[in-house]
């Protein structure tokens, strides 16, 4: 099923959201078109009996590790739209970030126990979708784009650059300083989509970061704290 993000005219910045689960949807419905989606939305799924296997008790993404372990026994994670479920969004970037950073060190945490799904055999398409999907967006995402900016910022420095990557520094430039006046905007509970959107984006990539940490260093419980939602 899908999960809808309703967002009220008194959002913040968490409404970037509701613009997220959005493009989540339509990826999982191109996902599916090609051959399956990448994972089940916890809000609504349903599974074969026999098919259910239950999952570490220490699991923090149970309802992506147990439709991810079917889809690696050659079933298809079917997606139906029509089928959705609505929430509404945090109650504010705080409980957001709690969400994201707990999500993240998930990912990262199944990837570990799902490494066999990034060999190649014997369903390549879904490995490749697995990996361009889930592992590269949960993982090295954030590292990539401040490496672009690093290196993009030393070649214009260096001089003699190609106006491409003269252009490239200011469009980055001009992008994080939209999402330096979103975070402004989301202390003062304002918003403004041309913001809040560049400023969702990074929020996002730095709970990656946070995740990983909060994985390697143990410190994610298994009890899932519950967002106040508005």
């Amino acid at each position: 099923g899908e999960k809808r993000v309703k967002i009220e005219e008194t959002a913040d910045a968490t409404a970037g959201e509701g613009i997220y689960w959005k493009y989540e949807s339509t990826l999982k419905k191109w996902d599916a078109r090609l051959y399956s989606a990448v994972g089940a939305a916890g809000e609504l799924f349903s599974i074969r009996k026999s098919l259910y296997q239950a999952v570490e008790t220490d699991t923090l993404l149970d309802d992506f590790m147990i439709s991810m372990r079917i889809a690696m026994k050659g079933y298809r994670i079917a997606y139906a739209p029509d089928a959705y479920a609505t929430e509404a969004a945090s109650e504010n970037t705080k409980e957001e970030w709690k969400r994201k950073v707990r999500i993240s060190a998930g990912g990262i945490q199944s990837f570990v126990r799902l490494w066999s799904l990034l060999i190649p055999y014997p369903n390549p398409l879904f490995s490749y979708m697995y990996l361009s999907h889930r592992v590269l967006r949960w993982t090295i995402t954030p590292y990539c784009l401040l490496l672009a900016f690093i290196s993009n910022g030393w070649l214009v420095a260096a001089g003699d650059a190609h106006w491409f990557y003269s252009l490239a520094l200011l469009v980055q430039i001009g992008f994080y300083g939209l999402a330096m006046i979103g975070w402004w905007q989301s202390t003062r509970e304002m918003k403004s989509k041309i913001f809040f959107v560049p400023y969702y984006f990074c929020f996002m990539n730095a709970a990656v970061v946070a995740g990983l940490f909060r994985y390697l260093g143990r410190k994610q419980s298994v009890i899932w704290e519950k967002a106040r939602r508005k």
